[in-house]
């Protein structure tokens, strides 16, 4: 079953909220929060809102908090969006905005037998995504990979192989290369002050890139969903 369909319980009704109301209670906390984020969001299964009869969506006071919970985590603690949706499912209606020590990144190391077990994955799986350049091979594999393979686990389960995606990290082989080219002037300096700006030009250069992706991801879902 797809994260967006996930069934879950939900409350009634009564009080529920159209897209407007629910971005005019989030915006304060997120300027950047569109109709647009809250349907991709549908997507990925953090919220399920119920509909009318017209299409119409309608979120229920549950709904605000679990996607107040999710933006804070992607926010504050750069949490991808499958482990917070495993965190909402786990935990219901029952959930905070500040992350439990469960889900932030750690430090485990897993041996290829270990990476394979728990991501749930085919052997001939790893092999492809080894092939198509997408994990690097290792004696040993970090939550990234985990994270990777997990995620290419559920794009399988819809025929989308890693041949298929082979794609995406060149994309993101050529915005990190596109942010160097932005940072050179700075790095070609000696300076401690000119060095320090650069380790933070990156990070904010590359958030503003994955901020138009997003949109450009949204855009492309609005001609997909009502």
């Amino acid at each position: 079953m797809s994260p967006a369909t996930a069934p879950r319980g939900r409350s009634s009704s009564s009080g529920s909220l159209s897209i407007g109301q629910v971005l005019a209670r989030l915006s304060p906390e997120f300027p950047a929060l569109t109709a647009s984020k809250l349907r991709f969001l549908e997507v990925q299964g953090i919220v399920t809102p119920v509909r009318t009869e017209s299409g119409y969506r309608k979120f229920s006071p549950a709904d605000v908090d679990r996607l107040r919970t999710a933006l804070t985590m992607q926010r504050d603690f750069g949490i991808p969006l499958a482990r917070i949706r495993e965190y909402l499912e786990e935990h219901g209606d029952e959930v905070a905005p500040a992350p439990p020590a469960s889900i932030m990144p750690s430090t485990r190391r897993y041996r290829r037998d270990e990476l394979i077990a728990t991501a749930g994955a085919p052997t001939g799986l790893l092999n492809d995504a080894i092939t198509a350049g997408l994990i690097a091979p290792a004696e040993m594999y970090d939550e990234r990979a985990l994270s990777l393979l997990r995620s290419l686990v559920a794009l399988d389960a819809h025929g989308i192989q890693p041949r298929h995606i082979r794609g995406v990290r060149q994309t993101a082989e050529r915005e990190v290369a596109l942010v160097e080219s932005a940072m050179a002037p700075l790095l070609r300096r000696n300076d401690s002050a000119s060095h320090a700006r650069a380790n933070e030009l990156g990070p904010e250069l590359i958030r503003r890139i994955d901020e138009i992706r997003e949109i450009f991801v949204q855009t492309a879902l609005d001609r997909l969903t009502p």
